[in-house]
C-alpha cells in the first residue's frame, strides 16, 4: 500500500526513524458507555479505517433481577443500557478530514471527477496544440482552464449560507451559519497563490478575506485568535449595557481593525455609548471623534478590484498602483491630522481617548500595538501587509517577514492551515503537496498538483517530471495514485479510481489490477466492472472477470448463471468440462426426475457441439422423451412415425454411448407394442435386435452398466422386438 512500504524499493519510502521523534496521535472514541469497560475489540476494516468495539462487564446477579422488576407491563424496559457499541475510528488522513461528514466527502469525490476529468481532456488537447504549433499560446490557455477548475472545486467545498435575516442586531458583527471547513481553506489559499496571478497585485486583501473565513480554523482549539476574541466579545456584550467601559470592548476594536476587518469595527464603534440619544451628559465632543475614527476606517484605500469587491466591504478600492499611493498618502494625512488634533483634550471618557488613540496608531502602522493586536504569526503577518507593506506583490520577501512575525509571536503548533502557509511562502511545492496529504488527506492533493503547475514552470518540472528512484512515475502521479487507492478501498467509492488511473502512465496496468480484484458475488457489480472495462478499452480482462463471476456461482451452486457468464465469456474448455459432466451425470442416473433437474442447464448450454461439448445428443435423447409422454399420455397416432424416427437417428448415430442404449430400448418397449400395427419396419427391428445383442455380450463380459429399470428389462426388450418384427414381416409379405 502506498505510504507505508516496508522495503527500499517501495513507491513511497516510509522512514521508522523519522516518526520516531513524533508524537503519535490521539483519537478520542464517541461510544457513549458508562465506565467501566470490560473489553475491547480491535480489527481493521476499509481503508485507514479502525474497528473498535467496546463492551461493558456483564451486571451482577442482584442488579439483573432488578432490572427484571423494572419491566413495565408489556415486558419493555423503560430505561434500557446498551452493553456495548462499535465505532470507526480514521487514522491519518481520510480521503476529505474528519470535519466533513461521510456522506458529503463521496459527494465530493464523485462530483469533483467532473472537474478533474474537465481538466485532464483540456490537457490533452493543449499538449497535441503544441505538437502541432510551436508558437501556440498553450500556457495563457491552461491557466484560465486551471482558474476554472480551482473556482468549480471551491464551489464544491462550499456550505450553503442560511438567508439572512431582514432584521439585523446590532449586536451581532460576525458572520452566522455554518463555518466553512479547513480543507477549502486550504485550496483557496493555493489558489491565491498559484492560479490566480492577476489579482496577486492586491495580495494583501485576498488574505485578509480568506483569514476572516479561516481564522476560527487556523490553529488548534487551545490557542486564541482574532475571531475567538471577537466571539467571546460578542457573548458577553449582550450582557453589557456600558460597551465603552469594558477593556475587552477596545481590545476587541484592535483585534479587528489590526487584521482588516473594517466592517467589524464601524459596527463595533455604533455601539459606543456616546451614539445614546436619551443621555444625560454632553459628550458631543466625545461622539465626534468616534465618528471622526469611524469615517477614517470607511475611508480606507484598498487595492483590489472592483469586481471581486463584497458588497459588505468597507474603504475606497484603487485598481492602478498609482491612483492607490496618492489616495494612501492623503489618507494617512488625515490620520495623523485627527491623532494630533487638540479635540482629545476635551474628551473627558479615558478609555474612549486612550482606544481611539490606538486605531489611529494601527492606521498609521504602529507595530508595537499591531503586535500587541494579534494573537498568532499569519494575524501579524497580514496586519503587516496591510499597515506597513501595502504594495506587496506576490511571495517577493514574504518569507523573511514570515519568520520575523514568528519570532514575534511564535505558535505551539503550526500543522494545518498555518503549516500550508508556511510552506507555501518558503516556495516549495514538494512540501506544500506533503503537508495537504498529512493534514487534509489524499483528495486535496490529487486535485491541487494542477493547482500548482497552472503558472509556474518550474514546478511543473518538479512535479510532472518521470523518476527513476520512483518507477518511471512522477510525484504528482504518485499522489494521483494515493487518492485512487483510497478511493478504491471503499465499497461505494470504487467507481471513481478507474477515471484517476487512467490518467497515469502505468495507469492502464494498475487498473486493470483494480477491476480484476472487485468482487463478483453480485450481478449487477460484475455489470458495473464490465462497463468500466468497454468505457477504458479493456476488453482484453472482460473474459476474466465474466470467468472468475462464473465460478463464484459455480461455487456456491448458482450453476445456470454460472454457465450464463462462462457463455459471455466464450470459454470451451470450462464449457465443454461442465457438458461432459452433466452428460456422464445422465448417464450415470437416467430417471425422469434427475433429468428433468439437468434440462434447464442443458437448455443453457445449447446443443452446439463446438461449443457446448457435444450435447447434441442429450437434447435429442430430451425431445425423445417428451415425444414419447405426450404419445403414452395423449395416444396420438399421428406422431408415432416422427418418435420412431427419432430413436432409429439416435441408435445408429456413432456419437450416442453404448451405456443409452439399454434406457432407449427400454423406453421404446412401449412403441414396440403398439397395437394399431407395427411401429419398425424389419430393417429397423434388425438394427435394435443388433444392439440389444452387443448389450447381452456385454453383460456377459460384465461391461454393461446396471441401470434401475428392472432385472429381466433384456429379456422383455427382446420379447417386444421379436413380437415386433413378427408383426412387420406378416406386414411386409
Amino acid at each position: 500500500m502506498p505510504g507505508m512500504p516496508s522495503d527500499s524499493t517501495s513507491i513511497l519510502p516510509f522512514s521508522l526513524e523519522s516518526s520516531a521523534h513524533q508524537q503519535p496521535p490521539i483519537y478520542p472514541l464517541q461510544h457513549r458507555l458508562s465506565s467501566p469497560l470490560s473489553r475491547i475489540h480491535v480489527s481493521w476494516s476499509r481503508g485507514n479505517v479502525l474497528h473498535v468495539t467496546c463492551l461493558r462487564p456483564p451486571p451482577p446477579a442482584e442488579e439483573q433481577e432488578e432490572e427484571d422488576e423494572s419491566m413495565d407491563g408489556d415486558g419493555v424496559e423503560e430505561e434500557e443500557e446498551v452493553g456495548g457499541m462499535a465505532v470507526e475510528v480514521i487514522l491519518g488522513g481520510a480521503m476529505l478530514e474528519g470535519e466533513i461528514r461521510e456522506e458529503k466527502k463521496r459527494r465530493i469525490a464523485y462530483e469533483s471527477l467532473k472537474s478533474f476529468a474537465f481538466l485532464n481532456d483540456k490537457k490533452m488537447s493543449l499538449a497535441k496544440m503544441e505538437e502541432t504549433d510551436m508558437n501556440a499560446p498553450s500556457r495563457t490557455y491552461w491557466w484560465q482552464y486551471a482558474l476554472q477548475y480551482s473556482r468549480s472545486i471551491n464551489d464544491l467545498l462550499s456550505n450553503p449560507r442560511s438567508p439572512e435575516s431582514l432584521i439585523q442586531d446590532p449586536r451581532i458583527f460576525l458572520k452566522e451559519g455554518e463555518e466553512s471547513s479547513a480543507t477549502k481553506g486550504a485550496w483557496e489559499l493555493m489558489e491565491i497563490f498559484y492560479v490566480d496571478i492577476q489579482l496577486l497585485s492586491w495580495l494583501p486583501e485576498r488574505l485578509v478575506d480568506w483569514l476572516e473565513d479561516y481564522d476560527s480554523r487556523l490553529l488548534s482549539g487551545t490557542e486564541s485568535t482574532v475571531h475567538s476574541k471577537l466571539a467571546n466579545l460578542q457573548r458577553k456584550l449582550a450582557k453589557l449595557q456600558i460597551v465603552e467601559d469594558d477593556s475587552d470592548y477596545w481590545s476587541g476594536l484592535a483585534s479587528a481593525l489590526s487584521v482588516g476587518w473594517l466592517h467589524v469595527v464601524v459596527k463595533l464603534l455604533k455601539l459606543h455609548g456616546s451614539y445614546d440619544l436619551d443621555q444625560m451628559d454632553n459628550r458631543e465632543t466625545e461622539n465626534g471623534l468616534v465618528e471622526a475614527v469611524s469615517r477614517l476606517i470607511t475611508e480606507m484605500p484598498r487595492m483590489r478590484s472592483d469586481n471581486n469587491t463584497p458588497d459588505e466591504k468597507l474603504g475606497v478600492f484603487y485598481q492602478t498602483k498609482q491612483d492607490y499611493i496618492k489616495g494612501l498618502e492623503e489618507w494617512r494625512g488625515k490620520v495623523s491630522g485627527l491623532e494630533s488634533t487638540s479635540f482629545w483634550l476635551q474628551c473627558e471618557h479615558r478609555k474612549t481617548r486612550d482606544g481611539l488613540k490606538s486605531l489611529l496608531q494601527i492606521m498609521l502602522g504602529n507595530l508595537r500595538i499591531i503586535v500587541d493586536s494579534t494573537f498568532n504569526w499569519v494575524e501579524l503577518l497580514i496586519s503587516h501587509l496591510i499597515y506597513i507593506r501595502p504594495l506587496t506583490n506576490g511571495l517577493e520577501g514574504l518569507n523573511n517577514l514570515a519568520e520575523k512575525c514568528m519570532q514575534l509571536k511564535p505558535s505551539s503548533n503550526n500543522n494545518g492551515l498555518a503549516g500550508l502557509l508556511i510552506a507555501i511562502i518558503s516556495e516549495n511545492p514538494e512540501v506544500v503537496l506533503a503537508d495537504c496529504l498529512k493534514t487534509f488527506g489524499p483528495w486535496i492533493v490529487a486535485h491541487a498538483v494542477d493547482l500548482l503547475t497552472s503558472n509556474n514552470e518550474y514546478i511543473d518540472a518538479v512535479l510532472n517530471e518521470e523518476r527513476y528512484n520512483l518507477g518511471g512515475t512522477s510525484i504528482g502521479e504518485i499522489y494521483v495514485l494515493v487518492y485512487a487507492q483510497a478511493l478504491a478501498s471503499h465499497s461505494l467509492t470504487w467507481q471513481v479510481a478507474p477515471a484517476y488511473l487512467s490518467c497515469l502512465n502505468q495507469g492502464p496496468g494498475l487498473l486493470e489490477v483494480l477491476l480484476l480484484s472487485q468482487p463478483v458475488q453480485n450481478y449487477r457489480s460484475v455489470l458495473k466492472t464490465l462497463e468500466i472495462c468497454h468505457l477504458y478499452e479493456l476488453s482484453n480482462i472482460s473474459p476474466q472477470i465474466m470467468r472468475n463471476a462464473g465460478m463464484n456461482q459455480w461455487k456456491h451452486g448458482n450453476k445456470a448463471l454460472a454457465i450464463h457468464w462462462f457463455k459471455q465469456s466464450r470459454d470451451k474448455t470450462i464449457l465443454s468440462r461442465i457438458a461432459q459432466q452433466l452428460f456422464d451425470f445422465v448417464g450415470n442416473s437416467l430417471s425422469d426426475q434427475s433429468f428433468k433437474q439437468l434440462e434447464g442447464l442443458m437448455e443453457l448450454l445449447g446443443s452446439d457441439i463446438g461449443t457446448a461439448g457435444g450435447l447434441d445428443f442429450l437434447h435429442k435423447y430430451r425431445d425423445f422423451k417428451k415425444a414419447l409422454q405426450q404419445i403414452i399420455e395423449g395416444g396420438e397416432t399421428d406422431a408415432t412415425r416422427k418418435i420412431t424416427e427419432l430413436l432409429i437417428q439416435l441408435m445408429k448415430n456413432p456419437s450416442t454411448p453404448q451405456r443409452f442404449w439399454l434406457p432407449l430400448l427400454h423406453d421404446s418397449v412401449k412403441l414396440l407394442e403398439w397395437k394399431d400395427r407395427p411401429i419398425l419396419n424389419v430393417s429397423d427391428t434388425n438394427l435394435l435386435l443388433g444392439k440389444l445383442q452387443e448389450l447381452s455380450m456385454a453383460k456377459l463380459r460384465h461391461e454393461l452398466q446396471e441401470f434401475a429399470i428392472g432385472p429381466n428389462a433384456l429379456a422383455s426388450i427382446r420379447l417386444a422386438l421379436a413380437k415386433n418384427l413378427g408383426r412387420a414381416i406378416l406386414q411386409e409379405s
